[in-house]
């Protein structure tokens, strides 16, 4: 199970991972919602933060409840998404009846839950025929400063083994079936900074730690010839989504 300080760590800079946070390519969320069927759909939004997954949700028509543990960020996801509400709750427990969902999507979250029991949770909560897919913005780390990035800023594993890693949903679940997205999204050299900053490991590591890698960071930024003297930078994601069916 993952580390729970980690994982409540990001309330404290809800604001900061609300406006640096890459947002979710349309078509990866049509891609997961492929067989739901027209808006409305009910879709709960597990984990979601400061609400951008549910924004993007949404936008696509669908009806949307977002489920959050951290008050930081649910505070956030209601002053950012008007006439919506996070209800307080996690993965493992959500205060919603059984088949209350038509999709249940998480952004940037499924490797914080307790796998078996959200899965149990997931279950109870869609209908037959229903959608479960998690869906991860991971850096691509296919181009060499990116991947660089990665390394100073302590980012750990990246996407190339979610799909390894997370390949089962359980007995209540189709197989599970992978697209991935290509996008990018333009900062500056500070909002890169600033976009680390949103990190867990920046968040719960010490001061030190945390000026080291600002420097390393600005140093990169400064020196690599593939963005020294530049006013922006492209930092390119590939979305991955699993999706898998409730039996």
């Amino acid at each position: 199970m993952a580390d729970h300080t980690q994982a409540l760590s990001f309330g404290a800079a809800a604001a900061e991972y609300d406006r640096f946070r890459p947002r979710y390519p349309e078509a990866a969320l049509r891609w997961a919602l492929d067989g739901v069927g027209a808006p409305p759909a009910r879709i709960v939004d597990l984990g979601a933060g400061t609400g951008i997954l549910t924004r993007g949700l949404l936008a696509l028509g669908h009806e949307v409840v977002p489920v959050e543990p951290d008050p930081g960020m649910g505070a956030r996801l209601a002053a950012a998404t008007p006439g919506t509400t996070a209800l307080a709750g996690s993965a493992e427990a959500v205060p919603l009846p059984d088949g209350a969902a038509d999709a249940v999507l998480a952004g940037q979250a499924y490797h914080w839950f307790d796998r078996d029991r959200a899965h149990a949770e997931v279950a109870r909560l869609l209908r037959p025929g229903g959608v479960f897919a998690p869906v991860w913005n991971t850096r691509d780390e296919r181009v060499a400063w990116v991947a660089e990035l990665g390394r100073i800023a302590h980012l750990g594993d990246n996407s190339g083994n979610v799909v390894e890693r997370y390949a089962d949903f359980g007995p209540a679940f189709t197989a599970v079936e992978v697209g991935e997205f290509q996008h990018a999204t333009t900062l500056t050299p500070d909002e890169v900074v600033g976009l680390i900053r949103t990190r867990s490991y920046w968040l719960t590591a010490s001061p030190e730690d945390q000026r080291r890698v600002e420097r390393g960071l600005r140093e990169l930024l400064a020196s690599h010839p593939d963005l020294a003297g530049r006013e922006t930078v492209d930092l390119p994601y590939r979305t991955v989504v699993l999706r898998a069916r409730r039996r």
